[in-house]
């Protein structure tokens, strides 16, 4: 008897857990997301139901229609570049769709359904993301919701080198590595409205010429050799005054030798590896060069308002005019479902612009 009054407990009692649990989860609303189980290849992306997020304080909920790739994305899915402490560990670093609601203490005139891009830290490849109210910009007029999902982590990337930490000026020659790149394809586009001179690298005649439509002046394919000389040759001997880079250690004696005396090389990213063997600091000393480094999604909430506020007060209006100066360049759209693909397609390195991912049917986009 006694043994049968302890089994019932257990019974009930798991059968109130079990009850609860269903209660719990018809409360909680859910989305659909991109979850990594464990670290691998573009093979290892699951797209599950997870609990849709609550804006906390000063900030805005997001229904995402479109996010887009970036190579950050690619190491966080391999285990090498997690999310920083307390972000979303879903993937997606920018997004755009509609404002769905506020949360407490917004202090910014957001109205459901207005049509908003954001930069985030992560959680963009998902149905809905919340996000401090900072970093939210108006999408220009002109722009589709799949041309404003290009701009976010790229442009802003690309001003805040060009900008911020390069401080280019008028007339400099910048020369922009991967230049048919999401960052590379914003970066030229900004050097010609700073009034300075562009030119790239890249790995294909295709991709050279579409910088050279984007107004890069010249290209050297870094596949045929190097590309040392014909910087040096366009710049008459005297070198690139500003160097955008996001190869690393295996070009880093090329740009050394082709940087202008006292010009600055920009590092952000290490696609070419990580390790220098060799004398950089003395090639470098004797240029006066400035060797300059910077990530973005690791920079905190008020330096990414204040580089937003900037952007959007200096760039965002040129992306209003008809016909804008500046375009979001998009290779390929895929679908949520077919998220492995655009991780595969990015993998293959064969992209030339912005791989953009329909959260929603591109039928349903809010245009």
């Amino acid at each position: 008897m006694h043994h049968i009054l302890h089994t019932g407990q257990f019974l009930l009692g798991k059968t109130y857990d079990t009850v609860w649990n269903r209660s719990w989860c018809s409360l909680v609303k859910m989305m659909r997301a991109v979850c990594v189980d464990e670290p691998g290849g573009p093979e290892k992306l699951l797209i599950r139901t997870v609990p849709r997020p609550q804006p906390k304080d000063g900030q805005v909920l997001i229904k995402v229609h479109t996010t887009a790739l970036n190579r950050a994305d690619l190491l966080q899915r391999r285990g090498l570049y997690p999310p920083p402490p307390g972000e979303s560990d879903i993937m997606g670093l920018e997004v755009a769709g509609t404002v769905e609601t506020t949360g407490p203490k917004v202090k910014s005139v957001w109205r459901p359904n207005d049509r908003v891009m954001a930069l985030i830290c992560g959680g963009g490849y998902a149905e809905y993301v919340s996000v401090p109210e900072e970093l939210l910009m108006a999408v220009p007029p002109h722009l589709s919701l799949s041309q404003a999902a290009a701009i976010p982590e790229a442009w802003l990337t690309a001003f805040q080198l060009l900008d911020l930490i390069a401080q280019v000026k008028q007339g400099e020659v910048v020369l922009v590595h991967a230049g048919a790149s999401g960052v590379g394809s914003a970066a030229v586009q900004l050097v010609r409205l700073f009034g300075a001179v562009p030119i790239v690298t890249a790995g294909s005649s295709d991709k050279l010429k579409m910088a050279e439509t984007l107004g890069a002046a010249a290209g050297f394919n870094y596949k045929q050799g190097s590309f040392v000389q014909g910087v040096l040759d366009f710049t008459g001997g005297k070198g690139a005054n500003v160097i955008l880079d996001c190869i690393g250690g295996s070009t880093w004696e090329q740009n050394v030798t082709c940087l202008s005396t006292d010009g600055r090389w920009v590092l952000y990213g290490t696609m070419g590896g990580r390790e220098v063997n060799g004398d950089l600091l003395g090639k470098l000393l004797s240029k006066r060069g400035h060797l300059l480094t910077s990530l973005l999604r690791s920079r905190n909430l008020q330096y990414k308002a204040d580089l937003v506020r900037a952007f959007s007060q200096r760039v965002l209006p040129y992306f209003s005019e008809h016909p804008s100066p500046l375009r979001p360049v998009i290779d390929s759209t895929f679908s949520l479902d077919d998220v492995t693909k655009a991780h595969q397609h990015m993998e293959d390195n064969s992209n030339m612009g912005k791989i953009v991912l329909h959260v929603i049917p591109q039928s349903q986009e809010t245009q």
